[in-house]
């Protein structure tokens, strides 16, 4: 007989994802009333949002009617309408909990969360037996799917009624053992901008995995719209690691327009795409977005004062993407990475016994890409809460003119030859338009640190840097 009056409880199986639910189920004697579904309460009890787009109804005639064991690229949550089935599921996606089984019976006031991957069976325990199941995603003979023999010795699954006495079509019992089965992969991470600095360090961060998609500006471009190029179902994270920098010629008519284009038309349309497909979005910012004239370190609840059209794009940018379910939003600071930069001028200035005016009133963190695509890495494999980290080098700030010095100072060279200048010296009598700057670039680091990921000391890093261009 169904319980009524259960309370809505969520219990963790030995599966990871899969999550048995009692309902609560009304009933007297005309029979019984429950909601099947309902996001706002369940989601506040501890399930995932995950966004179903269809309702599938099983339908029951004789007791033992066994069908599995399948595992699918979406999750589906399953719910008996009437009667009572027996369960059983078992983890075929690739990683330590592969082959890991749990099963249970299900009656209206229970139903059960199977996440993608994760191999599904049903047998029938009373005859006209229905049972629903909403999925995240449309079926397709394209997608990706596993399947796993119901008799398999591996699994052991206990069947209530012997599989010799059920109903079970052919096709089910012709399905390979649990040794011979193709795990299901962790759903893709496309990372867009490859070919750029930070691209590059999370291309070493992240290897060649066969669940990561590296794309170039030749193979996805931004200011195309994105929505019918990938399968998007097949995708957990977007990485945007491209963007329009080029600060001062934002300032420009031309560069408004491609600055725009980049940081907030192509990021909207990531993001629309992102929030239809249940993806993580993770979009990189900038300390453009402040006007640089607090004292001490920005944390990410201050407000955004953008000085120029670069900074202005990237808060728009940030905007949008704060409306995405799941989202982070990396702000960072002086990035150094792969190609030209600061650092490397500095070097070879210092190589050519070249004194340079350094601008000395402009302070803050450097904060290396190797760095930056290792927090990213963080946030995304350990599913950090969403919303805005500031990512830089950790220890004092410092101004342009002391990393600088410090560059002259670890290639052995004298740090004396180097004369501070201020912002508006610097740029004094230089043609074309110039972007303002934020005098104050010093990140507040304590959210980042509270995920577990440590920033390295910027000073250390610089080392590490110069030392490996050496070699």
């Amino acid at each position: 007989m169904t319980e009524f009056g259960k309370s809505l409880t969520v219990t963790e199986t030995p599966i990871p994802g899969l999550l048995l639910v009692d309902l609560p189920v009304h009933g007297d004697s005309r029979g019984w009333f429950k909601e099947n579904w309902q996001r706002e309460k369940m989601v506040a009890a501890g399930l995932p949002d995950f966004g179903p787009v269809q309702n599938n109804v099983s339908f029951n005639d004789a007791v033992g009617t066994t069908r599995g064991i399948h595992a699918e690229p979406w999750d589906k949550w399953v719910s008996v309408a009437t009667g009572r089935i027996f369960g059983a599921w078992v983890d075929l996606r690739a990683g330590e909990s592969f082959g890991a089984v749990f099963t249970a019976e299900i009656d209206p006031s229970r139903a059960i969360l199977v996440p993608r991957g994760v191999g599904n069976a049903y047998q029938t325990l009373e005859a006209d037996t229905a049972y629903t199941y909403l999925v995240n995603d449309h079926w397709s003979a394209d997608a990706e799917y596993s399947f796993l023999n119901l008799a398999d010795e591996a699994a052991a699954i206990a069947w209530p009624i012997p599989l010799s006495e059920v109903e079970i079509s052919a096709k089910d019992l012709a399905h390979p053992r649990l040794a011979d089965v193709t795990p299901i992969g962790p759903r893709k991470t496309l990372v867009i901008g490859a070919a750029g600095q930070l691209g590059l360090a999370l291309r070493e961060a992240w290897g060649d995995a066969d669940h990561i998609e590296y794309a170039t500006r030749e193979t996805f471009d931004l200011r195309a719209d994105p929505a019918g190029a990938r399968r998007w179902r097949d995708y957990g994270t977007i990485i945007n690691a491209a963007a329009y920098t080029a600060v001062d010629l934002a300032e420009t008519a031309d560069g408004r327009g491609d600055a725009w284009a980049a940081n907030v038309t192509g990021v909207a349309a990531l993001a629309r795409v992102a929030a239809e497909n249940g993806i993580t979005l993770v979009h990189v910012s900038s300390d453009y977005v402040f006007d640089g004239t607090k004292q001490g370190a920005y944390s990410e609840a201050d407000p955004v004062r953008p000085l120029g059209v670069y900074g202005q794009t990237k808060a728009a940018g940030d905007a949008i993407v704060a409306t995405v379910p799941r989202h982070y939003i990396v702000r960072t600071s002086w990035v150094i990475g792969e190609g030209r930069n600061f650092v490397r001028t500095m070097a070879s200035l210092a190589e050519r016994g070249i004194a340079p005016r350094v601008v000395g009133d402009q302070i803050g963190r450097l904060t290396f890409t190797s760095d930056l695509a290792s927090a990213i890495q963080h946030l995304v494999t350990t599913a950090a809460p969403s919303g805005v980290y500031n990512v830089t080098g950790a220890g004092e700030a410092q101004s342009w003119a002391d990393i600088a010095r410090a560059v002259y100072r670890l290639t052995g060279h004298d740090p004396a030859a180097v004369t501070d200048v201020t912002t508006d010296e610097y740029f004094a009598g230089q043609e074309g338009p110039i972007a303002p700057r934020p005098l104050n670039s010093v990140l507040d680091l304590g959210r980042i640190e509270s995920t577990g990921w440590t920033p390295r000391d910027a000073g250390a890093a610089l080392a590490a840097y110069l030392s490996a261009d050496e070699s």
